[in-house]
């Protein structure tokens, strides 16, 4: 996920810091959330002047070093996650228009930038980037120009209008070198109040150094710094208010964005994760288009089998994956993993497609048996949230995740964000088949759209399952029973209790308990249970209700995950942890959540560091 700085400050003698300084300093801050290309620009003497270079903040200091700026007051800076465009000096942010006298950066995706592009060739702009922010900045310019009377706040609001999708845009203008404007919908800003001068982050890492006091802004706002006010408007004008705050935790907590691990900030980074890869995946008028899929629909039809390829927990949103293309798409779906694929000589032809999935994008495993698979003569799509990575550049076709980097090794973000592109390839697919209905496609992205916000509710209600981790934190085994979808978030669990605080786990399909695991239940087992919906279609809720009785009547502690309202299960749980209700293919997007806190507090609990697990690594780049 990019990073944001914005800066002005008077003009002092006594002040140690310049423009430039403040920047450089919050985009190293920010180095945390990923990047592959940083860039700032300042104005100075009724000039602007910026720099960029695709890589690490490292390249920008050296370009800055054989070029140097002159010492400014007002500034931007930003490092780029690429999302239009791959990782290139010309992608890179900030992006000019108004014949270089603006210069903007941008986080988010603005949907409708193709639209806005069209507009803006006609009426004779040239664009030197693939990227959607250069068009955004360009039709700031052009309203600048013709309708914004040479305001940079009114343009921005009325820019602001225009877009769609979801987006954080900073602005200078040399005509303005005395403020910075900056517009906010779905995407995070904070406005960071210093005494002679003010600033802007995508989140405190970025001035953090320099001040703690912030104001935090609500959706649709624009905002106006200069160095001694700040001026809140919606994108009508009108005058609007922030929430001021003080951050109580100091530079050294920034790149944690205050949490204790990354960890934790990442599992509480998923409602966000979840949006931003549903986000600019439907036109105006609700169609599923994935223009990353560049393969032909024709071909998608001929499509007869999906394997998907995966690994750890990738491989456990593959077995989600499975279960909702087959049940929306009726194509028969394998998972495989990835290191065993290659050797059992598997059955592959043209009507084969490959899904492989990696967060990382390198996973070696998966990345030689997508090569394999394309000498069969497949067809191979990657979900992965790293762009530019090698196996989606090695695939045919590429959904990406949007969910950001994920520093910590145990994967929580990333897994809810595959499990959600894996949805909407499933979606898309029936879309193409026809084998569901248009409102029925456009019911299920409806809720999609509403899982980020309960996610959210999870996660403010989290204190229940942190109390009882503490509480285990000498058990020494815990098992994990789910059916249907619920099977992979009960494997998923038992993952990644293994992987944190080094206890035996197991999951288990609930309902082959009778045919051999039930033997390991004894008095006082921690047994985890994730429930079907009541309202499953296949009245395997009655079926997992039983399985509780059974574990529980061999003196087992039950701790259940269910929907909120089931009452049934109550009667038979020690522990019952609700999560709110959607429709039972969507449930792992939720059930998965609560497993998460649990891991990390009996971990933290122990005295474990859940950022780095013993013996493991991030990405496995070896067979």
């Amino acid at each position: 996920m990019c990073g944001i700085v914005g800066y002005i400050g008077q003009a002092s003698s006594s002040r140690e810091h310049s423009a430039l300084d403040v920047l450089m300093e919050g985009l190293r801050r920010l180095e945390y959330r990923g990047y592959d290309s940083a860039g700032i620009a300042v104005a100075a003497d009724g000039e602007l002047y910026h720099r960029k270079k695709a890589g690490k903040l490292a390249n920008l200091a050296e370009e800055l070093e054989g070029s140097p700026v002159p010492a400014a007051q007002v500034g931007i800076g930003h490092t780029r996650w690429a999302t239009h465009g791959g990782p290139t000096d010309q992608n890179a942010h900030p992006h000019l228009a108004d014949e270089g006298r603006l210069a903007m950066i941008h986080n988010g995706i603005i949907e409708n930038y193709a639209q806005i592009k069209e507009e803006m060739l006609a009426a004779g702009h040239t664009f030197l980037s693939e990227t959607d922010t250069e068009v955004a900045a360009t039709l700031l310019g052009h309203i600048y120009r013709h309708e914004g009377e040479q305001d940079l706040t009114k343009s921005m609001q009325l820019a602001s209008q225009r877009f769609e999708g979801a987006f954080t845009l900073l602005a200078i203008h040399v005509d303005s070198p005395d403020r910075v404007v900056a517009s906010r919908r779905n995407s995070p800003l904070v406005v960071g109040v210093g005494e002679g001068e003010n600033f802007l982050g995508s989140d405190v890492s970025g001035f953090i150094d320099f001040t703690r006091k912030a104001i935090e802004l609500d959706q649709d706002q624009v905002v106006t710094i200069t160095a001694d006010s700040i001026e809140i408007t919606d994108f009508q004008g009108n005058s609007a208010q922030g929430k001021e705050f003080t951050v109580d935790w100091d530079a050294s907590a920034a790149e944690k964005g205050g949490y204790d691990t990354f960890m934790e900030k990442e599992i509480h980074d998923q409602p966000q994760a979840v949006a931003d890869t549903l986000l600019g995946r439907t036109d105006a008028t609700g169609r599923l288009i994935l223009d990353e899929l560049r393969i032909e629909p024709e071909e998608l039809l001929n499509v007869r089998k999906i394997i998907v390829l995966a690994c750890g927990t990738s491989a456990y949103a593959g077995m989600v994956a499975k279960y909702a293309i087959e049940h929306w798409c009726r194509i028969p779906v394998e998972v495989e993993l990835s290191h065993e694929f290659r050797y059992r000589d598997p059955i592959i032809d043209p009507t084969t497609m490959i899904v492989s999935i990696s967060q990382s994008g390198e996973t070696m495993d998966t990345l030689m048996a997508v090569r394999y698979a394309k000498e069969q003569g497949a067809r191979t799509v990657s979900i992965c949230n790293t762009n530019g990575s090698t196996i989606p550049r090695e695939s045919d076709a590429v959904l990406y995740t949007h969910a950001g980097p994920e520093i910590a090794v145990a994967s929580t973000k990333a897994f809810l964000a595959q499990i959600t592109a894996a949805y909407l390839l499933g979606l898309y697919l029936a879309q193409l088949n026809k084998q569901l209905f248009s409102e029925q496609i456009k019911d299920i992205l409806a809720d999609l759209a509403d899982i980020p916000a309960k996610i959210q509710d999870i996660l403010d209600r989290g204190d229940q399952i942190k109390q009882l981790a503490r509480s285990m934190k000498d058990a020494d085994s815990v098992l994990f029973l789910g059916r249907n979808v619920g099977y992979p978030v009960a494997m998923e669990g038992a993952l990644k209790l293994k992987e944190l605080a080094y206890i035996h786990a197991e999951g288990f399909a609930a309902g082959e308990l009778k045919h051999g695991p039930i033997a390991l239940i004894d008095d006082g087992q921690p047994v985890f249970v994730v429930m079907p919906s009541p309202m499953d279609r296949h009245s395997l809720h009655a079926k997992v209700v039983s399985n509780i009785q059974e574990v529980r009547a061999r003196g087992a502690r039950t701790m259940v995950v269910a929907e909120r309202g089931d009452e049934a299960v109550s009667a038979y749980a020690e522990d019952v942890f609700e999560v709110p209700e959607t429709q039972p293919m969507l449930m792992p997007l939720l059930t998965t959540v609560p497993l998460q806190i649990y891991a990390l507090e009996l971990s933290t609990a122990k005295g474990y560091d859940v950022d780095q697990p013993r013996n493991l690594a991030k990405s496995v780049t070896v067979e």
